[in-house]
């Protein structure tokens, strides 16, 4: 049967608008694959396996310190760096007061300084030491200790804007802690807020977010693992438990996140604790999920990367914000399994917020 000529073009249109459907539908998927996990080579002498570390970044390069390979037991006091381009470890030819092995430690960059806090020694005490490292430098240098700044903790979390530092919660010499604390890079000097009060428990591996000009809880482990969110604003010097609403992670903590604008990211992490404690392995998430601080709803993530360039179940990891080949992500280093095996891989996940 033949077309008229109208019919013809009527025709072709309508198969041009199918074509664009299917495209579309198959651009969006490889955008979502684009903007997933990808799992990053690895050259020259890294840090192995480890979890219970710390990671930040400055410009193209990732510092590494700390962490444990056999539960409880630090491994080293080396500063390990790698390049997010060429992808090659190198250790940092250092000088100055460094620190002492430890595990439990967080740490964060401002500008070209990295800031290292707490964490617990290899006789399992609580550190509250605060050191700074000097990129440009490869200086180490002690800030505070002792009775200044906050109290010796570990397994807490920080984060940092363009001028401070801060330090929530964490396992204390007395019980898990719910205080927040800042450190001004300009002043030198530690901040103290109030605390949230008892709607906010004490709280060990908690996710610690800046964002929108506010501080932001989220989950962590009380004893059992938490499914709450609190915010602080520095103006008003208020807190607020925020009712959150979408698709709602389970409870959880020593996940990896970061804020990146109104949102923050929260992937994996311990869903169900070990019997043994910090000497076995719980059971973990391979979940990635995204919190919007403006409307304060939650997402979960559709990531379509295979297997091989999936981080898969883990927690207890090393991860800092990151920026590669122009997106800004989540970098995710080493960590615990569900075997109880610790894990020496790199990914990087960019969200397409």
């Amino acid at each position: 049967m033949l077309l008229s000529k109208g019919n013809w073009v009527k025709q072709s249109c309508l198969v041009l608008v199918l074509l664009a459907n299917i495209y579309q539908s198959i651009d969006q998927r490889l955008e979502l694959f684009v903007h997933g996990h990808h799992q990053l080579g690895q050259k020259g002498t890294g840090p192995g396996a480890r979890s219970s570390h710390a990671i930040a970044v400055v410009g193209n390069k990732a510092y590494v310190f700390g962490g444990e390979f056999t539960p409880r037991v630090p491994v080293d006091n080396k500063l390990y760096v790698f390049d997010l381009d060429d992808l090659t470890w190198s250790i940092a030819d250092v000088t100055g007061e460094v620190p002492p092995p430890r595990v439990g430690v967080t740490m964060a960059a401002v500008g070209g300084i990295i800031y290292v806090f707490g964490g617990r020694d290899a006789e399992h005490k609580e550190l509250n030491e605060l050191y700074c490292f000097d990129t440009s430098t490869n200086k180490w240098a002690l800030l505070s200790s002792g009775e200044t700044g906050p109290a010796h903790r570990s397994y807490h979390s920080t984060a940092a804007d363009d001028r401070r530092v801060y330090i929530f919660g964490g396992c204390g010499v007395a019980g898990r802690l719910n205080d927040l604390w800042a450190y001004d890079v300009e002043d030198g000097q530690w901040v103290g807020f109030p605390k949230p009060g008892e709607t906010c428990l004490g709280r060990g591996g908690p996710g610690l977010v800046v964002s929108e000009g506010k501080i932001w809880v989220i989950y962590g482990f009380s004893g059992v693992e938490l499914d709450d969110v609190h915010c602080f604003d520095p103006v008003s010097g208020e807190w607020a438990l925020i009712e959150t609403t979408g698709e709602k992670p389970t409870p959880r903590s020593v996940f990896s996140t970061v804020g990146i604008g109104k949102y923050a990211l929260l992937c994996g992490g311990e869903i169900d604790p070990s019997d043994l404690g910090h000497l076995g392995a719980g059971k973990f998430s391979s979940e990635v999920f995204a919190f919007e601080t403006e409307t304060r709803i939650w997402k979960r993530w559709e990531d379509l990367a295979d297997e091989g360039h999936h981080p898969g179940p883990r927690g207890w990891c090393a991860f800092s914000a990151a920026q590669r080949e122009g997106k800004d992500g989540l970098l995710v280093y080493g960590g615990n399994s569900p075997t109880n095996d610790r894990l020496n891989d790199i990914f990087f996940f960019t969200p397409s917020l």
